[in-house]
Protein backbone atom coordinates (compact mmCIF):
# COMPACT_ATOMS: atom_id res chain seq x y z
CA UNK A 1 0.00 0.00 0.00
CA UNK A 2 2.91 2.70 0.67
CA UNK A 3 4.45 1.75 -2.34
CA UNK A 4 1.03 2.65 -4.41
CA UNK A 5 1.05 5.80 -2.58
CA UNK A 6 4.69 6.46 -3.35
CA UNK A 7 4.09 5.62 -7.08
CA UNK A 8 0.64 8.19 -7.11
CA UNK A 9 2.90 11.22 -4.92
CA UNK A 10 2.86 13.36 -7.65
CA UNK A 11 1.59 17.06 -7.04
CA UNK A 12 1.02 15.66 -3.68
CA UNK A 13 1.69 18.24 -0.65
CA UNK A 14 5.22 17.90 0.25
CA UNK A 15 4.79 17.34 3.70
CA UNK A 16 2.53 14.19 3.22
CA UNK A 17 4.91 12.95 0.61
CA UNK A 18 7.62 12.89 2.93
CA UNK A 19 5.88 11.28 5.79
CA UNK A 20 5.03 8.54 2.45
CA UNK A 21 8.24 8.28 2.71
CA UNK A 22 9.80 7.84 6.34
CA UNK A 23 6.63 5.25 6.47
CA UNK A 24 7.84 3.35 4.06
CA UNK A 25 11.38 3.51 5.17
CA UNK A 26 10.04 2.76 8.69
CA UNK A 27 8.01 -0.44 7.63
CA UNK A 28 10.14 -2.04 5.18
CA UNK A 29 12.20 -3.80 7.50
CA UNK A 30 9.33 -5.51 9.05
CA UNK A 31 7.90 -6.47 5.85
CA UNK A 32 9.20 -10.18 6.70
CA UNK A 33 7.25 -13.48 8.25
CA UNK A 34 6.02 -12.76 11.69
CA UNK A 35 7.21 -15.46 12.87
CA UNK A 36 10.73 -14.61 11.85
CA UNK A 37 9.93 -11.39 13.20
CA UNK A 38 9.41 -12.57 16.51
CA UNK A 39 12.21 -14.73 16.87
CA UNK A 40 13.92 -11.74 16.09
CA UNK A 41 12.15 -9.55 18.60
CA UNK A 42 12.68 -12.03 21.74
CA UNK A 43 16.23 -12.68 21.10
CA UNK A 44 16.94 -9.28 21.18
CA UNK A 45 14.81 -8.58 24.16
CA UNK A 46 16.03 -11.73 25.63
CA UNK A 47 20.19 -10.13 24.71
CA UNK A 48 19.42 -6.58 26.33
CA UNK A 49 18.36 -8.16 29.42
CA UNK A 50 21.78 -10.00 29.89
CA UNK A 51 23.93 -6.65 29.34
CA UNK A 52 21.21 -4.97 31.59
CA UNK A 53 21.68 -7.58 34.42
CA UNK A 54 25.28 -9.10 34.27
CA UNK A 55 28.24 -7.96 36.34
CA UNK A 56 31.91 -9.01 35.39
CA UNK A 57 33.63 -10.27 38.11
CA UNK A 58 37.20 -9.50 39.16
CA UNK A 59 38.92 -11.47 42.01
CA UNK A 60 35.58 -12.45 42.90
CA UNK A 61 33.78 -9.82 43.70
CA UNK A 62 30.88 -8.35 40.93
CA UNK A 63 31.94 -5.12 39.35
CA UNK A 64 30.02 -2.43 37.94
CA UNK A 65 30.84 -0.87 34.42
CA UNK A 66 31.64 2.55 36.49
CA UNK A 67 34.53 0.62 39.07
CA UNK A 68 35.51 -0.68 35.76
CA UNK A 69 36.09 2.00 34.35
CA UNK A 70 37.72 3.89 37.35
CA UNK A 71 40.14 0.73 37.84
CA UNK A 72 41.16 1.37 34.39
CA UNK A 73 41.67 5.17 34.46
CA UNK A 74 43.70 5.61 37.30
CA UNK A 75 45.31 2.08 38.65
CA UNK A 76 49.14 1.81 38.11
CA UNK A 77 49.23 -2.34 38.22
CA UNK A 78 48.97 -3.92 34.97
CA UNK A 79 48.07 -7.12 36.82
CA UNK A 80 45.07 -5.46 38.62
CA UNK A 81 44.53 -3.47 35.54
CA UNK A 82 44.46 -6.80 33.28
CA UNK A 83 42.01 -8.38 35.54
CA UNK A 84 39.43 -5.19 35.42
CA UNK A 85 39.93 -5.75 31.27
CA UNK A 86 38.96 -9.17 31.42
CA UNK A 87 36.29 -8.88 33.76
CA UNK A 88 34.73 -5.64 31.37
CA UNK A 89 34.74 -8.12 28.59
CA UNK A 90 33.10 -11.30 30.62
CA UNK A 91 30.05 -9.69 28.78
CA UNK A 92 31.03 -10.98 25.71
CA UNK A 93 30.92 -14.79 26.23
CA UNK A 94 27.52 -14.51 27.83
CA UNK A 95 25.89 -12.96 24.43
CA UNK A 96 28.02 -14.29 21.45
CA UNK A 97 26.10 -16.86 20.34
CA UNK A 98 22.85 -14.96 20.77
CA UNK A 99 24.32 -12.28 18.55
CA UNK A 100 25.78 -14.21 16.13
CA UNK A 101 21.98 -15.95 16.30
CA UNK A 102 20.54 -12.34 15.67
CA UNK A 103 22.54 -11.65 12.98
CA UNK A 104 21.54 -14.42 10.86
CA UNK A 105 17.90 -13.82 12.04
CA UNK A 106 18.35 -10.23 10.38
CA UNK A 107 19.78 -11.30 7.46
CA UNK A 108 16.96 -13.25 6.79
CA UNK A 109 15.24 -10.87 7.24
CA UNK A 110 16.69 -8.30 4.66
CA UNK A 111 17.47 -11.19 2.12
CA UNK A 112 13.69 -11.70 1.74
CA UNK A 113 13.27 -7.81 0.84
CA UNK A 114 15.78 -8.47 -1.77
CA UNK A 115 18.78 -6.80 0.22
CA UNK A 116 22.03 -8.67 0.11
CA UNK A 117 22.24 -8.68 4.26
CA UNK A 118 20.82 -6.61 7.17
CA UNK A 119 23.68 -4.37 6.77
CA UNK A 120 23.01 -3.25 3.41
CA UNK A 121 19.22 -2.85 4.00
CA UNK A 122 19.91 -0.78 7.46
CA UNK A 123 21.99 1.93 5.36
CA UNK A 124 19.37 2.10 2.77
CA UNK A 125 16.67 2.89 5.27
CA UNK A 126 18.14 5.82 6.86
CA UNK A 127 18.28 7.17 3.38
CA UNK A 128 21.99 6.70 3.06
CA UNK A 129 24.48 5.31 0.55
CA UNK A 130 26.71 2.84 0.86
CA UNK A 131 29.09 3.73 -1.54
CA UNK A 132 29.54 7.46 0.23
CA UNK A 133 29.78 5.89 3.63
CA UNK A 134 33.12 3.48 2.50
CA UNK A 135 34.67 7.02 0.82
CA UNK A 136 33.82 8.86 4.02
CA UNK A 137 35.81 6.19 6.38
CA UNK A 138 38.52 5.68 3.60
CA UNK A 139 39.18 9.26 2.98
CA UNK A 140 39.22 9.20 7.24
CA UNK A 141 41.62 6.32 7.24
CA UNK A 142 43.80 7.87 5.28
CA UNK A 143 44.02 11.51 6.87
CA UNK A 144 44.50 10.89 10.17
CA UNK A 145 46.56 7.63 10.10
CA UNK A 146 49.78 9.27 9.78
CA UNK A 147 48.72 12.11 13.17
CA UNK A 148 47.28 9.58 14.87
CA UNK A 149 50.45 7.15 14.42
CA UNK A 150 52.33 10.36 15.85
CA UNK A 151 49.94 10.79 18.49
CA UNK A 152 49.58 7.69 19.59
CA UNK A 153 53.63 6.82 19.40
CA UNK A 154 53.60 9.84 22.16
CA UNK A 155 50.34 8.51 24.49
CA UNK A 156 52.39 5.06 24.69
CA UNK A 157 55.25 6.48 25.96
CA UNK A 158 53.34 8.50 28.46
CA UNK A 159 51.55 5.32 29.54
CA UNK A 160 54.70 3.00 29.35
CA UNK A 161 56.26 5.21 32.13
CA UNK A 162 53.59 5.98 34.16
CA UNK A 163 52.97 2.03 34.32
CA UNK A 164 56.92 1.10 34.30
CA UNK A 165 57.26 -1.24 31.52
CA UNK A 166 58.21 -0.83 28.04
CA UNK A 167 56.27 0.40 25.56
CA UNK A 168 56.50 -2.89 23.45
CA UNK A 169 55.02 -4.35 26.67
CA UNK A 170 51.80 -2.30 26.28
CA UNK A 171 48.39 -4.44 26.17
CA UNK A 172 44.59 -3.73 25.60
CA UNK A 173 44.42 -3.30 29.28
CA UNK A 174 46.65 -0.21 29.54
CA UNK A 175 44.64 2.10 27.56
CA UNK A 176 41.92 3.96 29.89
CA UNK A 177 38.85 2.23 28.62
CA UNK A 178 37.82 -1.25 27.74
CA UNK A 179 37.94 -0.70 24.09
CA UNK A 180 40.13 2.06 23.65
CA UNK A 181 37.56 4.66 22.38
CA UNK A 182 38.38 7.32 24.68
CA UNK A 183 41.91 9.01 25.41
CA UNK A 184 43.35 8.35 28.38
CA UNK A 185 43.66 11.44 30.03
CA UNK A 186 48.01 11.63 30.74
CA UNK A 187 48.60 15.24 29.58
CA UNK A 188 49.55 16.20 33.09
CA UNK A 189 45.87 17.25 34.22
CA UNK A 190 43.28 15.41 35.85
CA UNK A 191 39.81 16.95 34.71
CA UNK A 192 37.80 14.98 37.00
CA UNK A 193 39.12 16.96 39.63
CA UNK A 194 37.38 20.06 38.82
CA UNK A 195 34.26 18.33 38.97
CA UNK A 196 34.51 16.37 41.87
CA UNK A 197 33.09 19.14 44.49
CA UNK A 198 30.34 20.56 41.89
CA UNK A 199 26.82 19.06 41.24
CA UNK A 200 26.87 18.39 37.20
CA UNK A 201 23.42 18.27 36.89
CA UNK A 202 23.19 22.20 38.25
CA UNK A 203 26.05 23.20 35.90
CA UNK A 204 24.37 21.22 32.96
CA UNK A 205 20.80 23.00 34.06
CA UNK A 206 22.80 26.25 34.29
CA UNK A 207 24.61 26.04 31.09
CA UNK A 208 21.37 25.07 28.84
CA UNK A 209 19.66 27.67 30.10
CA UNK A 210 21.94 30.16 29.05
CA UNK A 211 21.61 29.60 25.30
CA UNK A 212 17.81 29.63 26.08
CA UNK A 213 16.69 25.98 26.13
CA UNK A 214 15.08 24.75 29.94
CA UNK A 215 16.22 21.19 30.65
CA UNK A 216 14.63 21.29 33.98
CA UNK A 217 11.28 19.43 32.74
CA UNK A 218 13.89 16.75 31.11
CA UNK A 219 15.42 16.47 34.22
CA UNK A 220 12.97 16.16 36.52
CA UNK A 221 11.61 12.90 34.30
CA UNK A 222 14.52 11.30 34.25
CA UNK A 223 16.76 8.68 36.07
CA UNK A 224 20.11 9.51 36.64
CA UNK A 225 21.83 7.62 39.00
CA UNK A 226 23.11 4.41 39.74
CA UNK A 227 21.40 1.41 41.44
CA UNK A 228 21.36 -1.98 41.91
CA UNK A 229 19.91 -3.88 38.56
CA UNK A 230 19.96 -0.94 36.26
CA UNK A 231 20.81 -0.28 32.85
CA UNK A 232 24.35 0.71 33.36
CA UNK A 233 24.59 2.98 29.80
CA UNK A 234 23.21 6.28 29.13
CA UNK A 235 20.46 7.10 26.60
CA UNK A 236 17.71 9.63 25.63
CA UNK A 237 14.14 8.65 24.65
CA UNK A 238 11.58 10.59 23.23
CA UNK A 239 8.04 9.42 25.03
CA UNK A 240 5.35 11.03 23.17
CA UNK A 241 6.87 13.64 20.52
CA UNK A 242 4.96 16.82 22.58
CA UNK A 243 7.75 17.49 25.04
CA UNK A 244 8.19 14.54 27.81
CA UNK A 245 11.74 13.44 26.92
CA UNK A 246 13.42 11.99 29.76
CA UNK A 247 16.98 10.86 29.92
CA UNK A 248 18.61 7.76 31.78
CA UNK A 249 22.24 8.41 33.10
CA UNK A 250 24.50 6.71 36.07
CA UNK A 251 25.45 10.21 37.58
CA UNK A 252 29.05 10.48 38.93
CA UNK A 253 30.69 14.02 39.45
CA UNK A 254 33.48 13.55 37.31
CA UNK A 255 34.45 14.69 33.71
CA UNK A 256 33.40 11.67 32.26
CA UNK A 257 29.76 12.10 32.82
CA UNK A 258 29.68 15.87 32.89
CA UNK A 259 30.01 15.14 28.99
CA UNK A 260 27.69 12.36 28.94
CA UNK A 261 25.20 14.13 30.70
CA UNK A 262 26.09 17.31 28.34
CA UNK A 263 25.33 14.79 25.40
CA UNK A 264 22.49 13.03 26.48
CA UNK A 265 20.53 16.21 26.99
CA UNK A 266 21.92 17.37 23.35
CA UNK A 267 19.93 14.69 22.41
CA UNK A 268 16.75 15.50 24.72
CA UNK A 269 16.65 19.37 23.77
CA UNK A 270 16.59 18.37 20.07
CA UNK A 271 13.42 16.52 20.73
CA UNK A 272 12.15 18.73 23.12
CA UNK A 273 12.14 21.90 20.76
CA UNK A 274 10.76 20.19 18.00
CA UNK A 275 8.04 22.45 15.84
CA UNK A 276 4.73 21.24 17.34
CA UNK A 277 3.00 22.15 13.76
CA UNK A 278 4.80 19.45 11.98
CA UNK A 279 2.88 16.44 11.22
CA UNK A 280 3.98 13.53 14.47
CA UNK A 281 5.87 11.49 11.86
CA UNK A 282 8.07 14.84 10.93
CA UNK A 283 8.36 15.82 14.63
CA UNK A 284 12.31 13.78 14.80
CA UNK A 285 15.48 14.57 14.19
CA UNK A 286 16.18 14.35 10.62
CA UNK A 287 18.72 11.29 10.47
CA UNK A 288 20.28 9.43 13.57
CA UNK A 289 23.32 11.17 13.23
CA UNK A 290 22.07 14.50 13.14
CA UNK A 291 20.82 13.91 16.67
CA UNK A 292 24.21 12.34 17.66
CA UNK A 293 26.00 15.39 16.27
CA UNK A 294 23.83 17.87 18.18
CA UNK A 295 24.66 15.50 21.38
CA UNK A 296 28.63 15.39 20.24
CA UNK A 297 28.49 18.99 20.18
CA UNK A 298 27.46 19.82 23.55
CA UNK A 299 29.35 16.88 24.76
CA UNK A 300 32.73 18.29 23.48
CA UNK A 301 32.45 21.58 26.24
CA UNK A 302 33.17 19.08 29.10
CA UNK A 303 36.66 19.74 28.49
CA UNK A 304 36.70 23.21 26.82
CA UNK A 305 38.76 25.15 29.07
CA UNK A 306 36.67 28.86 28.58
CA UNK A 307 33.73 26.54 29.23
CA UNK A 308 35.48 25.12 32.39
CA UNK A 309 36.19 28.76 33.18
CA UNK A 310 32.80 29.76 33.04
CA UNK A 311 30.79 27.55 34.71
CA UNK A 312 33.07 26.72 37.31
CA UNK A 313 34.80 30.02 38.27
CA UNK A 314 38.40 28.90 37.34
CA UNK A 315 41.11 31.40 37.46
CA UNK A 316 42.89 32.27 34.44
CA UNK A 317 45.92 30.28 35.50
CA UNK A 318 43.75 27.17 35.95
CA UNK A 319 42.25 27.61 32.27
CA UNK A 320 45.24 28.60 30.88
CA UNK A 321 46.43 25.14 32.34
CA UNK A 322 43.26 23.46 30.95
CA UNK A 323 44.18 25.25 27.73
CA UNK A 324 47.55 23.61 27.56
CA UNK A 325 46.64 20.05 28.09
CA UNK A 326 42.78 19.88 27.09
CA UNK A 327 43.75 20.75 23.22
CA UNK A 328 46.23 17.83 22.69
CA UNK A 329 43.39 15.99 24.50
CA UNK A 330 40.59 16.83 22.10
CA UNK A 331 43.19 15.89 19.55
CA UNK A 332 43.77 12.78 20.33
CA UNK A 333 40.36 12.69 21.77
CA UNK A 334 39.35 13.14 18.10
CA UNK A 335 41.71 10.37 16.31
CA UNK A 336 41.44 8.20 18.25
CA UNK A 337 37.01 7.83 18.32
CA UNK A 338 37.65 7.90 14.70
CA UNK A 339 39.96 5.31 14.23
CA UNK A 340 37.66 3.10 16.54
CA UNK A 341 34.74 4.21 14.63
CA UNK A 342 36.29 2.19 12.00
CA UNK A 343 36.71 -0.86 13.90
CA UNK A 344 33.10 -0.95 14.80
CA UNK A 345 31.99 0.53 10.90
CA UNK A 346 34.21 -2.58 9.14
CA UNK A 347 33.09 -5.32 11.48
CA UNK A 348 29.89 -4.53 11.14
CA UNK A 349 29.47 -4.61 7.33
CA UNK A 350 31.71 -7.58 7.47
CA UNK A 351 29.98 -9.52 10.69
CA UNK A 352 26.50 -9.34 8.11
CA UNK A 353 28.35 -10.39 5.05
CA UNK A 354 29.05 -13.36 6.97
CA UNK A 355 28.12 -14.01 10.62
CA UNK A 356 30.01 -17.71 10.39
CA UNK A 357 33.34 -16.36 9.88
CA UNK A 358 35.91 -16.15 12.89
CA UNK A 359 34.53 -13.03 14.24
CA UNK A 360 37.10 -12.88 17.10
CA UNK A 361 40.07 -13.03 14.75
CA UNK A 362 38.20 -10.53 12.48
CA UNK A 363 37.67 -8.29 15.71
CA UNK A 364 41.60 -8.14 16.76
CA UNK A 365 42.49 -7.61 13.15
CA UNK A 366 40.34 -4.56 12.46
CA UNK A 367 41.44 -3.28 16.08
CA UNK A 368 45.40 -4.15 15.04
CA UNK A 369 44.59 -1.93 11.78
CA UNK A 370 42.98 0.84 12.75
CA UNK A 371 43.79 1.27 16.75
CA UNK A 372 47.17 -0.14 16.43
CA UNK A 373 46.53 -2.14 19.61
CA UNK A 374 48.17 -5.74 20.14
CA UNK A 375 45.96 -8.50 20.28
CA UNK A 376 46.92 -10.57 23.47
CA UNK A 377 48.23 -13.50 22.99
CA UNK A 378 46.72 -17.06 22.48
CA UNK A 379 43.62 -14.94 23.01
CA UNK A 380 40.52 -16.46 21.41
CA UNK A 381 37.26 -14.81 23.17
CA UNK A 382 34.43 -12.59 21.45
CA UNK A 383 35.57 -9.47 22.76
CA UNK A 384 33.34 -7.88 20.55
CA UNK A 385 30.69 -9.30 21.69
CA UNK A 386 31.00 -6.92 24.76
CA UNK A 387 30.10 -3.94 22.69
CA UNK A 388 26.55 -3.37 23.16
CA UNK A 389 26.02 -1.80 20.49
CA UNK A 390 27.17 -4.56 18.32
CA UNK A 391 24.37 -6.56 19.54
CA UNK A 392 21.38 -3.95 20.44
CA UNK A 393 21.80 -0.98 18.33
CA UNK A 394 23.21 -2.93 14.96
CA UNK A 395 24.07 -1.15 12.05
CA UNK A 396 24.65 2.41 14.06
CA UNK A 397 27.54 2.96 15.04
CA UNK A 398 29.06 4.51 11.94
CA UNK A 399 26.16 7.45 12.84
CA UNK A 400 28.69 8.36 15.79
CA UNK A 401 31.65 9.35 13.02
CA UNK A 402 28.93 11.04 10.53
CA UNK A 403 27.46 13.06 13.73
CA UNK A 404 31.47 14.13 14.76
CA UNK A 405 31.75 15.34 10.66
CA UNK A 406 28.48 17.26 11.67
CA UNK A 407 29.41 18.38 14.68
CA UNK A 408 32.39 20.54 13.71
CA UNK A 409 30.68 22.03 10.83
CA UNK A 410 27.97 23.42 12.96
CA UNK A 411 30.92 24.45 15.20
CA UNK A 412 32.91 26.21 12.26
CA UNK A 413 29.23 27.89 10.88
CA UNK A 414 28.24 29.23 14.06
CA UNK A 415 31.49 30.67 14.87
CA UNK A 416 31.93 32.59 11.79
CA UNK A 417 28.27 33.12 10.56
CA UNK A 418 26.43 33.16 14.09
CA UNK A 419 28.85 34.69 16.32
CA UNK A 420 31.03 36.26 13.67
CA UNK A 421 34.42 35.77 14.94
CA UNK A 422 37.53 35.19 13.22
CA UNK A 423 38.08 32.02 15.16
CA UNK A 424 37.17 29.49 18.05
CA UNK A 425 39.68 30.82 20.46
CA UNK A 426 37.66 31.67 23.62
CA UNK A 427 34.99 29.75 22.53
CA UNK A 428 32.85 28.26 24.85
CA UNK A 429 29.03 29.42 24.11
CA UNK A 430 28.04 29.88 27.00
CA UNK A 431 25.16 32.67 27.67
CA UNK A 432 24.78 33.20 24.17
CA UNK A 433 20.84 32.85 23.42
CA UNK A 434 21.98 33.22 19.30
CA UNK A 435 23.04 30.31 19.81
CA UNK A 436 20.23 28.37 20.99
CA UNK A 437 18.08 30.15 18.33
CA UNK A 438 20.07 29.35 15.79
CA UNK A 439 20.37 25.81 16.82
CA UNK A 440 16.37 25.53 17.46
CA UNK A 441 15.16 27.17 14.18
CA UNK A 442 17.57 25.89 11.87
CA UNK A 443 18.35 21.89 13.07
CA UNK A 444 15.66 21.24 15.43
CA UNK A 445 12.49 22.66 14.12
CA UNK A 446 12.41 21.22 10.47
CA UNK A 447 12.05 17.84 12.05
CA UNK A 448 12.38 15.47 9.35
CA UNK A 449 10.79 17.55 6.67
CA UNK A 450 13.16 17.28 4.51
CA UNK A 451 15.98 14.71 4.15
CA UNK A 452 18.91 15.23 6.43
CA UNK A 453 20.64 16.22 3.51
CA UNK A 454 18.53 19.36 2.62
CA UNK A 455 18.62 20.26 6.45
CA UNK A 456 22.27 20.18 6.82
CA UNK A 457 22.83 22.38 3.28
CA UNK A 458 20.22 24.63 4.63
CA UNK A 459 21.55 25.23 7.82
CA UNK A 460 25.15 25.43 6.93
CA UNK A 461 24.94 26.68 3.13
CA UNK A 462 26.86 23.51 2.08
CA UNK A 463 26.58 19.35 2.15
CA UNK A 464 27.96 17.03 4.76
CA UNK A 465 31.82 17.42 4.76
CA UNK A 466 34.55 15.85 6.62
CA UNK A 467 36.60 18.95 5.68
CA UNK A 468 35.75 21.18 9.47
CA UNK A 469 36.57 17.91 11.36
CA UNK A 470 39.56 17.55 9.49
CA UNK A 471 40.48 21.01 9.99
CA UNK A 472 39.61 21.03 13.98
CA UNK A 473 41.74 18.09 15.14
CA UNK A 474 43.76 16.37 12.47
CA UNK A 475 45.48 18.72 10.82
CA UNK A 476 45.60 21.25 14.15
Amino acid sequence: RLQLLRQAGAGTDPLLLRQIDILYHAYLPNQIDTTLLRQIVEKTSAVEQKFSTFRGEMNGKKMTNNEIGQILKKETNSTNRKSAWLAGKQVGALVAADVVELAQLRNAGAQKLGFANFHAMSIAVSEQNAEELDKIFADLEKLSTEPFIHLKTELDALLADAYGIRESELMPWHYHDLFFQESPMVYSIDLDSYYAEHNIVDLAKRFYAGIDMDVESILARSDLYERENKNPHAFCTDIDREGDVRILCNIENNERWMETLLHELGHAVHDKYNDPGLPFLLREPAAAFTTEAIAMFFGRLSCNADWMQRMLGLADSQRDEIAQAAGKHMQLKQLIFARWAMVMYHFEKQLYQDPAQDLNALWWQLVERFQMVRKPAGRDEPDWAAKIHVALYPAYYHNYMLGELFASQLHHYIVHTILKLNSDDGVSYTDRVEVGNYLKESVFRPGKSAPWSAMIENATGEPLTAAYFVQQFVNR
